[in-house]
Order: structure tokens, then C-alpha cells, then sequence
């Protein structure tokens, strides 16, 4: 099991491989379909300060207002993540994102962009959203809001030990590309077409 601190420089991404364990920490940004086809279309400065070196993380969370007007997540589990497949790679090429984490793994235009700009997709485990919101130890902020509701916005999070699978790394590697092998074979095999 590695620990990362975020924000991650590129050798501590291409130190990662497919397969590895990891315990993330420091503040990530939420990011769904809404705002991944803003970043791609507008320049979004204080998403920049969140997403340089950090984690954009799929995830259309659960979140309540306290009395206090603070924030507070209660559900943050990971979403199908292959929807952003026609925008993740210019949001990791443009903003300079060295993590990304959802479920189900993403296509070739990410696993390229991952290879050349320096950055990994990890899998968080669905079906764990009120574990995985115990990670989060504060909900710093928000942007957009007002413009994209609740679980588009982008929710600014202060995480420890948020559990994670590297599942695509820097090096052109995807683990979901060999269980699909893999498994296809199998498949082949107890058919009788192998």
C-alpha cells in the first residue's frame, strides 16, 4: 500500500504502476460530465489552482448544509467514469492533472494522455459511498454550483486515506485492458472456442 500526498509531481505518478494499492490525502476536486465539457471549453482559473498536480475525482457526491453553513458529505462514491472518455484527455493535457479516479476504467484517448502528460486513473470501489465519504475530513468549497447543481459541481475536498487502485498508470499499462483479455479467453476457453 502507498500513501500519496497530494499535490503529486510527475516522478511520484510515474513511480506508480498498474495494480498498486493506494491511501490518497490532501484536497482532490470532484468533476462530472458538467464540468468536464466546461473545462474543455473555457479556461477555469480556480479550477486550475485545484486540479494542477491534483485528482479530479468522478464522483457526484451526497453533501448537506449544517446550521453553520459549512458542508458536509455523507455519500462519495465513484461514478461510471467512461462517459468523460471524449474530454478527459484535453482536462489532463490542459490543466495538468496527475490523478484520476472513478469506476470502470476509461478508453485509449485517456490511457495516451495518461502515458504522455504523466498521470493515472485509479479505481475507487462502488457500492462504498457512505465509506469512502468517511475519507473525506472536510468539504472545503465548491465552484459552479449555482450553474451545474449540486452533484455536477465541483466540490473541493480535504481527504485522508482515501482508498484507491491504480488501474491505468504512466506507462501504458491497464489492468482493465488484461481482464478483459484475460476474461475473454476464459470465456473462449469453457465454450469450447479456443
Amino acid at each position: 500500500m502507498q500513501k500519496l500526498t497530494l499535490p503529486l509531481d510527475e516522478q511520484a505518478v510515474r513511480a506508480l504502476h498498474r495494480g498498486d494499492d493506494v491511501l490518497i490525502s490532501g484536497r482532490m476536486i470532484t468533476g462530472r460530465d458538467a464540468a468536464h465539457k466546461h473545462l474543455c471549453t473555457h479556461e477555469d482559473p480556480e479550477a486550475r489552482r485545484y486540479l494542477e498536480g491534483g485528482i479530479i475525482y468522478h464522483c457526484g457526491p451526497v453533501v448537506k448544509k449544517d446550521a453553520d453553513g459549512s458542508w458536509t458529505m455523507t455519500a462519495a462514491g465513484p461514478t461510471t467514469s467512461t462517459r468523460e472518455e471524449p474530454y478527459q484527455h484535453k482536462v489532463i493535457a490542459d490543466y495538468k492533472v496527475r490523478g484520476v479516479i472513478g469506476k470502470g476504467g476509461m478508453g485509449p484517448k485517456t490511457l495516451k494522455a495518461c502515458k504522455e502528460h504523466g498521470c493515472a486513473y485509479l479505481h475507487a470501489i462502488g457500492g462504498l459511498a457512505a465509506t469512502l465519504a468517511r475519507h473525506v475530513k472536510k468539504v472545503e468549497g465548491v465552484l459552479h454550483y449555482e450553474e451545474f447543481g449540486p452533484p455536477e459541481a465541483m466540490w473541493i475536498l480535504q481527504v485522508e486515506d482515501f482508498p484507491a487502485v491504480v488501474t491505468m498508470d504512466s506507462h501504458g499499462e491497464s489492468l482493465h485492458e488484461v481482464v478483459e483479455r484475460e476474461s475473454g479467453a476464459r470465456l473462449r476457453a469453457l465454450l469450447g472456442m479456443a
